[in-house]
């Protein structure tokens, strides 16, 4: 037979499995979804807690495993997160949720690997305040990483913490002295006496001196705990949160570096329901690509009064500063001059320039 042969009762026709009704591009409202707030992620799976009520009066507080929906598209969902689900928000151990909507954030915790990576990487959302945990001995605490942090607080709108310990191995008032132009608040804690282990997480024994101080301070606010590995930070969440068990390392005696011991941000409940701790995993660098150059002297409270006698256009790194006279009349403080270097050591990281 050849072609010519054919007609149209030849041609074969594949069948419409989805039928012949028109897509739309409208998205449906999901206005049944209920709240909740997250409080981890881990590889795809995001741990949330909706709230007693949602999603039927008699609904009790419940745990839900949930999924991104994909609608959300490419939008992250990190800790701290307001949320809408619908599916199986029983809190079923086998049921599955999707994520159909992020609620707008209050604030924004981000950090990037370097000075110069254009990659944000958002830590929390949601809080209210950034608690820098720092120890006095053991390692030796690291004033240029709780610079960038209090730069990171400033720049988030969040209220900046410091927790130091282990001051029964080194007395806290010279480190205190250096923060006070900046009029940071700060807990001093110390533990002494048996530590209890189970799995390699501490859960108690012994006191822990300033421990209730922090909690008044922690109440009533989402807190987002930061500090480099082996300042003794999951320690404190376990003491905060007995039921939290998070694994704890021991610092290495040669390089004076602490293990890493939490892989990744969870969100935990204080124990009278006042407010939220968030630990975070210990970081040994914390990058601000993401904060404008030019105003990063604003988040060195102690120094930027000095920068009106600048010349125009002044880079705050150059012979012509008028930071160095000011620094050197002492109306910094007594740490002027190792603030003054931060700041210096900061603006050249982001601006590319090498350290001399």
């Amino acid at each position: 037979m050849s072609w010519r042969d054919l007609d149209e009762s030849d041609i074969r026709v594949r069948p419409n499995p989805r039928g012949s009704r028109r897509r739309s591009k409208d998205r449906p409202a999901h206005d049944d979804a209920v709240s909740a707030f997250v409080l981890v992620v881990d590889r795809g799976r995001y741990t949330v807690l909706v709230a007693a009520g949602e999603g039927g009066r008699r609904q009790p507080e419940r745990i839900v495993t949930a999924m991104k929906a994909r609608e959300l598209g490419r939008k992250s969902v990190v800790v701290g997160d307001d949320v809408a689900l619908v599916g199986d928000t029983t809190g079923n151990p086998d049921g599955l949720a999707r994520i159909v909507r992020l609620e707008p954030r209050r604030s924004v915790l981000r950090r990037t690997a370097d000075d110069t990576d254009v990659i944000e990487r958002v830590i929390v959302a949601n809080a209210d305040q950034l608690v820098v945990v720092s120890s006095l001995a053991n390692p030796e605490p690291r004033p240029r990483l709780i610079d960038r942090c209090l730069v990171a607080a400033y720049d988030a709108g969040l209220d900046p913490l410091l927790v130091l310990t282990k001051s029964d191995l080194v007395a806290p008032d010279a480190f205190l002295a250096s923060y006070a132009p900046l009029a940071v608040p700060a807990v001093v804690t110390a533990w002494g006496g048996a530590m209890h282990q189970v799995a390699g997480a501490e859960t108690g024994g012994g006191s822990f001196d300033g421990l209730e101080e922090l909690r008044e301070r922690l109440a009533g606010r989402v807190s987002v705990l930061v500090g480099h590995s082996g300042v003794g930070k999951s320690t404190l969440v376990n003491r905060l949160v007995p039921d939290a068990r998070r694994a704890t390392g021991d610092v290495n005696d040669v390089t004076g570096r602490g293990r890493h011991t939490s892989s990744s941000a969870v969100a935990l409940r204080l124990p009278d329901r006042s407010g939220w701790v968030v630990d975070t995993p210990g970081v040994r660098s914390f990058g601000l690509a993401h904060v404008d150059l030019a105003r990063i002297i604003v988040h060195f409270p102690d120094l930027e009064p000095g920068t009106k006698e600048c010349p125009r256009g002044c880079t705050h790194d150059e012979a012509e500063c008028a930071l160095d006279a000011f620094v050197a009349s002492s109306a910094a403080g007594p740490a002027g001059a190792s603030r003054l270097d931060s700041l210096r050591r900061l603006l050249r990281a982001r601006s590319g320039t090498p350290d001399d």
